[in-house]
């Protein structure tokens, strides 16, 4: 909700033009539902693919107010966030829900699911980072069955870094990023973790420190929130993570 309509639909018309050429990686942009439609209409046939921020869990129904994964991908959405920090905080979305979120989500060869997780402050001065994140993992993959060239996303963004504009050590990231696919490893096994998921980092990145993350062990790519609402910083950050 930091943009309304017109400036959202403003940004993803200058996102079209600053990406022209972009052949170095995925990128991708998730506005708001209402405005999925006509920003879809704009980047049709650019470098910019298209997220959603939050999808409801069941297909179709009488559910006042949600969209469902089939709307998403009918519009052009390539990508579908889950459970972002945001609406575990303000919504008090939980884990069983973004379980039942990601077993819909995956029916739909489509869509790519991405997965939030992270600790907060308190559980992280407390040293409980490890098993938060162990355990959030496991909630949201609890008895998820991952085929082919299914595909999906796991964010890790400690909920204490966003919107601070400070970022976490990029040790610190890159030892969360291991403990991430050993736990993985666990519960869908190595193979389908190579073959199938990719772990990225979000947290108040900007072009500013971006560099310190690129080249990190375990690092597919980031969750850019606040710095991608401005064009130019948005397309350096792209540039450096795709080195």
């Amino acid at each position: 909700m930091n943009l309304n309509f017109t400036e959202t639909l403003s940004l993803a018309k200058k996102f079209k033009e600053k990406f022209k050429g972009f052949k170095q990686g995925e990128v991708a942009v998730c506005p708001s539902t209402l405005a999925l439609c006509e920003v879809a209409k704009i980047l049709k046939g650019s470098k910019v693919g298209l997220g959603a921020q939050n999808v409801f869990w069941e297909e179709s129904g009488a559910y006042t107010g949600e969209v469902s994964p089939e709307m998403l991908a009918q519009v052009g959405c390539r990508y579908v966030i889950l459970g972002h920090s945001e609406r575990r905080k303000y919504l008090s979305e939980n884990y069983e829900i973004i379980n039942k979120k990601l077993r819909t989500v995956i029916k739909n060869e489509k869509l790519i699911p991405i997965i939030c997780i992270g600790e907060s402050w308190e559980e992280r001065k407390t040293d409980r980072r490890d098993f938060v994140l162990v355990e959030q993992l496991e909630q949201a993959l609890s008895g998820v069955e991952v085929f082919g060239d299914q595909r999906i996303i796991i964010a890790y963004e400690p909920i204490w870094a966003i919107g601070t504009g400070t970022a976490i050590e990029p040790a610190e990231a890159e030892y969360a990023h291991k403990i991430i696919k050993l736990a993985l490893n666990d519960i869908v096994s190595m193979r389908v973790v190579s073959k199938n998921f990719s772990v990225i980092y979000g947290g108040s990145i900007s072009s500013k420190n971006v560099k310190s993350f690129a080249d990190l062990e375990g690092m597919d790519g980031l969750l850019v929130g606040g710095a991608s609402l401005k064009a130019d910083e948005f397309l350096k950050i792209a540039k450096e993570i795709t080195k």
